[in-house]
């Protein structure tokens, strides 16, 4: 079997025991990327910036999780998590690097569901925020999203459309595509505590997209490091059943 990133994280994850805790379904993903100046964002983030010729990279991320159920016992262990299983996500993310382990590190995330939203931080590690989500992601006729911060009603909207020429396709090698889409560990840090969880799905298939952000003060809520943010390009991918999401441990 050809060694790839996907084939890397698989074999990471079941060189632990128990993993992987999680299945779920992540449908309809829409990636919009921005370059920023790395001494800009640093002081922000807890781990050490993953650069791409110098340059340090933040995505927002826009899907929906459908159907996330423990990884064993069937319908039986499914129903408890029924209240959390299916609901929009928005995360921002940056690209990190620890003890050799290159990953993301989530700035912020936005999502609807309000049990969801206490229990991320203190199981996971993770920087839940409530909001409301709208989405519109056809790959025939457009995509459209809407995230408003409840708190602040600080704000995302994008639209998009298919980028011509483009097609179905996995990042080659060594491309940027690669660096921003193929991540499989999480690093997070949350009461002091740094923790990494990994996850598990075969390479995207993707396609670029031509994004435009009518409102991005969203940026602001996580620090002035926004200022320095150019926006880059975007991505939609279809999305994947039964990703695996591994349990949270300490690094």
């Amino acid at each position: 079997m050809k060694t790839t990133i996907s084939t890397i994280a698989r074999d990471r994850m079941l060189s632990e025991r128990f993993e992987p805790l999680f299945l779920a379904d992540w449908s309809d993903a829409v990636f919009l990327h921005y370059a920023v100046k790395p001494e800009a964002l640093q002081p922000f983030v807890p781990f050490a910036l993953d650069l791409r010729d110098g340059m340090a990279y933040v995505s927002f991320v826009a899907f929906t999780m459908r159907d996330m159920r423990p990884s064993v016992g069937g319908k039986w262990t499914a129903w408890p998590f029924l209240p959390i299983a299916t609901h929009e996500f928005l995360n921002l993310r940056t690209y990190v690097t620890h003890k050799g382990e290159r990953g993301i590190y989530f700035l912020a995330e936005w999502l609807p569901n309000k049990l969801s939203a206490l229990l991320g931080p203190t199981v996971f590690g993770l920087p839940y925020r409530h909001g409301g989500i709208s989405y519109r992601h056809d790959v025939t006729e457009g995509f459209e999203g809407r995230v408003t911060d409840s708190a602040t009603g600080s704000a995302l909207h994008y639209s998009a459309e298919p980028a011509a020429g483009a097609v179905m396709e996995t990042a080659e090698a060594g491309s940027l595509t690669e660096f921003l889409l193929e991540r499989c560990t999480a690093f997070t840090m949350y009461l002091g505590l740094r923790r990494r969880f990994r996850v598990w799905h075969p390479a995207w298939r993707h396609t670029k997209v031509d994004a435009c952000i009518h409102e991005n003060s969203l940026l602001a809520r996580t620090g002035d490091w926004h200022r320095e943010a150019r926006f880059v390009g975007a991505h939609y991918a279809p999305g994947f059943k039964d990703i695996w999401m591994g349990r949270p441990h300490l690094t």
